[in-house]
């Protein structure tokens, strides 16, 4: 990938050349190509990450479009994968783009994840989640979870051996449902996962990890939870060994 050009003149005062080398040279699994997965996948192939790894096996619906936007309306009825590959070319011709149009499962997840350097969790999905953190904890890589509801978003980054896991915050999967979102609060959230990611790979600032980011689109109000670890959690306590929830 080309990290000389004028595409990267207005970052690299943030992080140096050596810093959009590394993002160059990252591979970056998003589970998710819809309203998380839309500003996730954006904001990482406009900064210039080397590859991205996207996992969907959903189609491309009408409904989808008020936050997912990656798609447009002449993509209705394709794969979400191919949909957001086609986008995110267009976007960065450099960009490596690894479109898998399955589900995720405990028989695929080794396989889809690949060498990624981190995951992202841009999934609406407990079953999923518990996956991925998993994996994470399984492959020693981070992981960053974010969620959406309404006009609320959550967001953490979860670092295996130094910070409680997805487990120990949701001791149990919520009644799965349709859950109402307005496309600028998948907008937020999804940003800021992609920050966490760049963050992450170029050794900038701090991040979200050990700490849970509650964010209120109607107040206009961000909050920080401690998380804490679950003593007898199967995921990330080494002295037991039952599966995820």
């Amino acid at each position: 990938m080309n990290t000389t050009g004028n595409r990267y003149s207005r970052q690299l005062p943030l992080f140096g050349r050596e810093g959009q080398e590394k993002l160059a040279d990252a591979t970056i699994f998003i589970a998710g190509a819809g309203g998380l997965g839309s500003p996730v996948a954006t904001y990482l192939a406009m900064a210039g990450i080397g590859e991205l790894i996207i996992v969907d096996d959903d189609l491309v619906q009408e409904s989808n479009l008020n936050r997912q936007f990656l798609h447009t309306n002449r993509n209705i009825g394709m794969r979400k994968v191919y949909s957001a590959a086609e986008t995110l070319a267009a976007l960065n011709p450099d960009l490596t783009i690894t479109a898998i149009p399955e589900r995720i499962t405990e028989l695929t997840v080794e396989n889809q994840t690949g060498d990624a350097d981190i995951l992202v969790d841009a999934t609406d999905n407990f079953e999923t989640r518990y996956l991925l953190n998993k994996t994470a904890f399984q492959s020693g890589i981070p992981l960053v979870h974010g969620a959406v509801e309404g006009f609320s978003g959550q967001l953490t980054t979860i670092l295996p051996g130094e910070t409680p896991c997805l487990s120990c915050l949701f001791h149990k999967a919520p009644p799965e449902r349709d859950t109402p979102v307005i496309g600028a609060t998948a907008g937020v959230i999804g940003s800021l996962q992609a920050m966490e990611v760049i963050k992450y790979i170029t050794g900038s600032g701090r991040l979200i990890a050990g700490r849970l980011l509650i964010w209120d689109g109607l107040s206009g109000r961000s909050d920080y939870l401690t998380l804490s670890t679950r003593p007898d959690c199967p995921v990330c306590q080494t002295d037991h060994e039952e599966d995820c929830p």
